[in-house]
């Protein structure tokens, strides 16, 4: 009978359990959002290694890109502006098309980070750590 466990002893385990593993998630969800695709040491566009932030760059960009992704950039603008250089005979419909969902994507992402779910989450971490 000494082997005997009791069920609330195991309904408990099961809880912990279950409570490890959502935090492991929490942690993984907040490590994606906040190192990988926020880095501000890298291109947020083609994830080249850059330097530290260029204040010319912060104030005129929305994102935080590399030369070439840059340029591209200004391009993509230029395009919607109508101002299509027949030089660059590659930036059809398609490209546009990358651009303008690459766009929306960092867009969804922006709007993540300021839910007011991800921000409860970011709380539940300061208040754990501090």
């Amino acid at each position: 009978m000494a082997d005997i466990i009791s069920i609330d002893e195991r309904l408990k385990l099961g809880k912990e359990k279950k409570e490890a593993i959502i935090r492991a998630q929490k942690i993984l969800s907040l490590r994606k959002i906040l190192q990988c695709t926020h880095c501000v040491f890298k291109c947020a566009k083609c994830g080249t290694q850059i330097g530290l932030p260029d204040e010319d760059q912060s104030s005129t960009l929305p994102h935080r890109l590399c030369q070439s992704c840059r340029d591209e950039y200004s391009e993509y603008v230029q395009h919607l502006e109508e101002k299509k250089d027949p030089d660059f005979y590659w930036h059809n419909d398609h490209w546009m098309e990358v651009w303008t969902k690459w766009i929306a994507y960092q867009e969804s992402l922006r709007d993540y980070r300021q839910s007011k779910e991800f921000i409860a989450l970011m709380k539940e971490f300061e208040q754990r750590e501090g």
